[in-house]
């Protein structure tokens, strides 16, 4: 287990005080908070090391350049990635986009897409712009705990699917997704499966050879690493396959006036002067992460969030979203308080010193299924402890009373 005291002194935001109030922070799905030692290695890096990579034979850019192709490896050993697998990409986002630009441009009038009605607006949108191709779109619904519909994905992909685009662990409901499932009736029927990992990979042992994925993204700022860097994990011989999305510098063997060679997967995709400084920090999370262990980050959340669920269901009006199986659902309890408005909500929480997330948290169409036009949301990480869980309990109770709820 975890011994959570000790990780909250390697945070110094969480000293911080709100409105006079202790901080909360219960908004890790958003963005994780940082520790000291991704803070120090990103200051290290600027303060001894800075210089461009892959480019340069004096001593600092082969220093830049052995941390950053270090925190490569060490992130594709972080989920079981092989050599060449581990594209650096600025997002999950933008993961799903280059195989939005790359992979699909072999797609034709009448190919299919299958995902679902709770993927975040990031594995909704890129496929959405196929439809002007005549590329068909499906959805995969959901039942009334907030799971997928396993009958519906075995009723949707067919041969005419091409790819399967899925999220592991639901950014709203918390729902856990049977990825390894999923990816093999993909297979079955001769599509690709794309694995939407940003609530996963921070959160949860992933392994990509176990669960057989095509594609992976996720975000570094999601796993207790700075903003702007994140990665797309793809199969070597399929990331080889496809053709560089943006073309410039530092992924060419060679250029000539009349033609240019590209270098290998995952060099071609990463054009321009890469994002080294946070790949190194993302590196150090990894390894912050690794120290912890990964099925102890886990079963910590399990915990949090199995006696979220039992203490919110304390509060009268509290409507919870997802399942209340905690060993299907990922740390993230989103839930409204009678017809309070969320942003109002949060509003009141927020001073008590509760931060939560409010809105439609980037899932318009999950919101639109579940009839609810925006929802409040608390989500934990390693920091977190059930006294924080009391702490919102308390201010949920203080937010009935400011809107006179009886």
């Amino acid at each position: 287990m975890l011994d959570t005291q000790a990780i909250r002194k390697d945070f110094p935001i969480l000293n911080r005080k709100v409105h006079g109030k202790q901080l909360v922070y219960l908004d890790s799905a958003a963005t994780t908070q940082k520790p000291r030692q991704v803070i120090q290695a990103l200051v290290d890096f600027y303060e001894n090391h800075n210089a461009n990579v892959h480019r340069g034979v004096h001593t600092l850019s082969q220093e830049a350049t052995d941390l950053y192709d270090g925190a490569r490896e060490q992130i594709a050993k972080f989920v079981s990635a092989g050599d060449g697998e581990i594209v650096f990409v600025r997002t999950a986002t933008e993961a799903i986009n280059i195989v939005l630009y790359s992979w699909t441009s072999q797609l034709k009038k009448g190919d299919e897409i299958v995902t679902t009605v709770m993927e975040h607006h990031s594995n909704i949108v890129p496929w959405q712009s196929l439809m002007t191709k005549g590329i068909k779109l499906k959805f995969v619904d959901i039942d009334e705990e907030g799971k997928l519909r396993m009958d519906q994905m075995n009723e949707l992909i067919t041969q005419k699917t091409k790819l399967v685009a899925v999220t592991q662990a639901s950014n709203v409901l918390g729902t856990i997704n049977p990825v390894k499932e999923i990816c093999g009736i993909a297979h079955d029927n001769g599509a690709l499966c794309l694995v939407d990992g940003a609530q996963s990979v921070p959160h949860m042992p992933v392994n990509v050879k176990d669960m057989d994925c095509d594609f992976l993204a996720f975000s570094g700022h999601k796993m207790l690493a700075p903003t702007g860097i994140g990665c797309l994990y793809g199969k070597a011989e399929i990331l080889e396959s496809m053709p560089p999305w943006q073309l410039g510098s530092d992924q060419i063997k060679s250029v000539s006036l009349a033609e240019t060679t590209f270098r290998e997967s995952p060099w071609k995709f990463e054009t321009g002067t890469p994002n080294f400084a946070d790949s190194v920090a993302m590196g150090a999370a990894v390894d912050y992460l690794n120290k912890l262990g990964m099925e102890n980050v886990r079963e910590h959340e399990k915990e949090l969030t199995a006696y979220a669920l039992e203490r919110m269901q304390e509060v009268k009006g509290v409507r919870v979203f997802g399942p209340l199986d905690h060993e299907i659902r990922g740390g993230v309890v989103s839930f409204n308080l009678a017809d309070i408005h969320s942003h109002d909500l949060a509003t009141i929480l927020d001073e008590q010193g509760v931060a939560i997330r409010s809105g439609h948290h980037c899932a318009m169409p999950l919101m639109t299924r579940l009839g609810a036009a925006a929802v409040s949301r608390a989500s934990f990480y390693i920091y977190n402890t059930k006294e924080e869980i009391d702490m919102l309990v308390t201010a949920l109770e203080h937010a009935r009373k400011v809107f006179k709820l009886r």
